[in-house]
């Protein structure tokens, strides 16, 4: 099995999260009171933004330069008897002062477009992708 990707239990309640490029990353619950660690729900509300984000990142340098600034703030809403997210919301802050009017509404345009048809996370996300999880036994 090739691991692009992969998990590894740590230690209780914490998990460590690679790729194969030498990153990780911590994942815990939140009540666990692990240091530096991210639940699994704040990962992909990070993805999500962070798609968002790489994105719409070429219309907004075009229109605004290389050295823009930018904030997504990403909220989910929990969906009231499952345990699972209902609904997600971006909210992307973007210093377009150096525009008129009709440049923010092209760049507003431009940046949404970009999201819509590109942003890999939003659109599997939006087309509800499938999960298949299969458990073998794997010895030490």
């Amino acid at each position: 099995m090739d691991k692009k990707w992969w998990v590894e239990r740590s230690s209780a309640k914490m998990w460590v999260g690679h790729n194969s490029r030498g990153s990780s990353v911590v994942m815990a619950p939140s009540d666990a009171g692990v240091p530096g660690s991210f639940t699994p729900g704040e990962l992909l509300k990070l993805a999500l933004g962070g798609c968002a984000g790489m994105t719409s990142e070429g219309p907004a340098a075009r229109r605004l330069g290389d050295d823009y600034t930018a904030t997504i703030v990403i909220d989910g809403t929990d969906h009231e008897t499952e345990d699972r997210y209902q609904a997600f919301t971006e909210h992307i802050l973007i210093d377009a002062a150096t525009l008129d009017q009709a440049g923010r509404d092209a760049l507003i345009a431009s940046m949404a477009r970009a999201i819509d048809h590109s942003c890999t996370v939003g659109l599997t996300v939006r087309n509800g992708a499938s999960v298949t999880v299969t458990i073998e036994d794997a010895p030490s």
